[in-house]
C-alpha cells in the first residue's frame, strides 16, 4: 500500500459518522427524575454506585444530583448529602412542623410511691432515712425516676458526718397535686378516707387487730411516722 492510499483512507475514516451507541443514555433532565424517584422512595440513603445500578447504561447520577440537589434549593424539603449517600429530607428550619407532642402517662412503682411520701412527709431527708423508714433500700432508679419527673431534688447537705445529701419536693410536685406548700399535705385520716393508704403496718409496727384493738393504735402510730409531720 502506497502512501496515497493511506492518506485515502485516513479520510475515508474521518468522514464516516460514527455508531450511534445502542444504550444511549436518556436526557439529563430524565435523569434527574429518575434519581429524583428513586431517593425518594427510598428509606434509607443512596449512594451514586446504587444509583449507577438502577439507571440506564451510559446515565451520569452524580452530575444529575448536582442539578437535582439545585433545584430543590429553598424548597420544603431538600437533597442532602448523608455521609456517601443521598437523600430526600425535610428542610431544616421547617423540622418544627413535624414535631408532635404526646402526654405519656407513667405509672408510679410502689416503691416509688413510698418514696416520694417519705419525701413529702420528712423533707429534708435524707437517702439513709429514707431506708430507715420503709425498711428496705431504695434504688437508685427510683429516685431518678423522681427526679427525672421533676418531682423531687436535692436539697442541702446534712450537718452529721459524711455530709449526706438531701431531698425535698419541688415547686411542680406542689403544683401537681395543688398545693400551696408540704403543709397542705394531707394527713393520715384523710389519706385514709381517700383510699390512699393501706391498713398495714410499717416496717417495725406492730401487726393489725381487730377494730379498737391495740394492734390498730400501735400500727397507727408507726404509719403516722410516715404521714404525719
Amino acid at each position: 500500500m502506497n502512501e496515497s492510499e493511506t492518506r485515502e483512507d485516513d479520510r475515508d475514516e474521518a468522514d464516516t459518522p460514527p455508531r450511534e451507541s445502542l444504550f444511549e443514555a436518556p436526557p439529563m433532565a430524565e435523569q434527574e427524575r429518575m434519581v429524583e424517584a428513586v431517593l425518594f422512595a427510598s428509606t434509607e440513603p443512596v449512594t451514586v454506585r446504587d444509583l449507577e445500578a438502577r439507571m440506564p447504561h451510559g446515565s451520569d447520577p452524580a452530575e444529575a444530583l448536582v442539578h437535582l440537589r439545585k433545584r430543590y434549593e429553598g424548597r420544603g424539603v431538600q437533597v442532602v448529602r448523608v455521609g456517601d449517600a443521598w437523600a430526600i429530607r425535610t428542610a431544616p428550619d421547617l423540622g418544627f412542623l413535624m414535631q408532635k407532642e404526646t402526654v405519656e402517662t407513667r405509672k408510679l412503682s410502689r416503691a416509688a410511691i413510698e418514696t416520694l411520701a417519705i419525701i413529702a412527709y420528712h423533707q429534708p431527708v435524707t437517702r439513709a432515712e429514707i431506708e430507715e423508714i420503709r425498711g428496705v433500700s431504695v434504688s437508685r432508679g427510683t429516685v431518678d425516676q423522681l427526679l427525672e419527673m421533676e418531682w423531687i431534688r436535692f436539697g442541702r447537705r446534712k450537718m452529721t458526718p459524711g455530709r449526706p445529701v438531701t431531698f425535698v419536693v419541688t415547686q411542680e410536685f406542689l403544683d401537681h397535686f395543688g398545693l400551696e406548700n408540704a403543709r397542705d399535705l394531707p394527713g393520715l385520716k384523710e389519706l385514709r378516707a381517700a383510699g390512699l393508704l393501706e391498713s398495714r403496718p410499717m416496717p417495725g409496727a406492730a401487726p393489725l387487730g381487730g377494730e379498737g384493738d391495740e394492734g390498730e393504735e400501735e400500727a397507727s402510730e408507726g404509719q403516722s411516722e410516715l404521714f404525719e409531720d
